[in-house]
């Protein structure tokens, strides 16, 4: 498709943005609205598939209705010129990856805003039942602002419903930063999210992803079976909370991970090793955007945290402990681990249940005193 094209009598081409394995984005506009919007057209391998049509439609709809400032709007979708295409939001600006490739890695005062941002993002479409399936830096769009935003969701669902035969290497699940159960095939749950945010997280700070290979049967088993190295290697001064933090998020099994993207989002946010932030890096939030100047040394203040991750919103499977003013790094840590509910729950069933005995026990008193009488 050149520029200049006419989309579905609407969609006025301008210029082609990028192109990859999976699709073109062209900067457009939308001729009825008056708007400058992106607009990723499909390959026609893709967009001629029947099924893949039929899921396309159903995973574009799902992401329409997400509305985060963290998350790229989904503006309108449709099948026109035998081509599937998926109008989004105009984001000037770069993505993540071209940030790395310019900047080598960025700092943790730098980089740590940024992730928070996807935290929240991904967070918020965990909180509706959405997983993205396909987390990548290219997948991350930085506005000149320091606004992130995460794009991609209806796709990449949508190429998740595929089945493995029909995927190529540069389609299903960018090996580079795919989680172990997505390398053998099983379903992606939100914990997945959170190990490819783990990756892009590391690859932003150390400048290389953990896991390098040829091919993507070799990226898949260092994905299952490999450990990565510590990016104390590449980061001598890290923190040690933030290295504890990353090492958690690639756990190789879901559980022993943070299970949403909000739980990574929050203990980001509390370990406290923000500081000289550049301005302007603005993090996400509902009300409006907190700005950090380069005068900030000590840690975020506590009253930031439910603005940008509100507890109330919450899935209702985990609750996150506060963490006490003054506590370190490793305690801070340690305080984010599981709780371990079914104790919980036992405990609150045996004291139901001793408590709906008393009343029993009461009667059984004054019938015996009656009959004593």
């Amino acid at each position: 498709m050149d520029d200049a094209t006419l989309l579905n009598d609407r969609y006025q081409l301008l210029e082609r943005l990028g192109s990859g394995g999976m699709a073109e984005v062209f900067r457009a506009r939308d001729l009825m609205l008056d708007r400058i919007v992106a607009i990723k057209v499909l390959r026609k391998d893709y967009s001629n598939n029947p099924d893949f049509q039929s899921n396309f439609r159903m995973e574009a709809r799902a992401a329409a209705n997400l509305s985060h400032p963290n998350i790229v709007t989904v503006h309108d979708f449709g099948f026109a010129d035998n081509l599937l295409y998926i109008v989004m939001e105009f984001i000037p600006g770069k993505d993540l990856k071209q940030l790395i490739r310019e900047k080598g890695r960025l700092s943790v005062a730098a980089g740590i805003p940024l992730i928070i941002q996807a935290c929240a993002g991904l967070g918020y479409a965990h909180r509706a039942g959405l997983v993205h399936c396909d987390v990548k830096p290219h997948n991350m769009l930085v506005a000149p602002d320091g606004r992130l935003k995460v794009t991609d969701f209806g796709i990449a669902r949508a190429l998740a419903t595929m089945t493995p035969g029909e995927r190529t290497d540069i389609v299903w699940g960018s090996p580079l930063y795919f989680s172990p159960e997505q390398a053998m095939g099983e379903t992606p749950t939100p914990a997945s999210d959170v190990y490819s945010l783990g990756i892009v997280m590391y690859e932003l700070l150390s400048g290389t992803p953990p896991f390098t290979a040829s091919t993507a049967d070799e990226l898949a088993r260092l994905h299952i079976s490999a450990r990565p190295i510590p990016i104390r290697e590449y980061i001598p001064d890290i923190p040690t909370a933030l290295e504890e933090i990353i090492t958690k998020v690639l756990s190789k099994e879901p559980s022993a991970r943070y299970r949403t993207a909000d739980q990574l989002g929050r203990v980001l946010l509390k370990f406290g090793t923000l500081s000289d932030i550049p301005a302007p890096i603005l993090l996400s939030a509902p009300i409006p955007a907190v700005t950090l100047s380069a005068q900030v040394a000590d840690r975020l203040p506590t009253k930031d945290v439910p603005s940008l991750f509100p507890q109330e919103t919450a899935p209702k499977y985990y609750t996150q402990p506060q963490a006490p003013q003054g506590t370190s790094e490793s305690e801070v840590v340690e305080a984010f681990e599981e709780i371990d509910w079914v104790t919980v729950g036992l405990s609150l069933l045996a004291v139901v249940a001793v408590g709906g005995l008393i009343p029993f026990w009461i009667m059984i008193y004054f019938a015996y005193n009656s009959v004593v009488r």
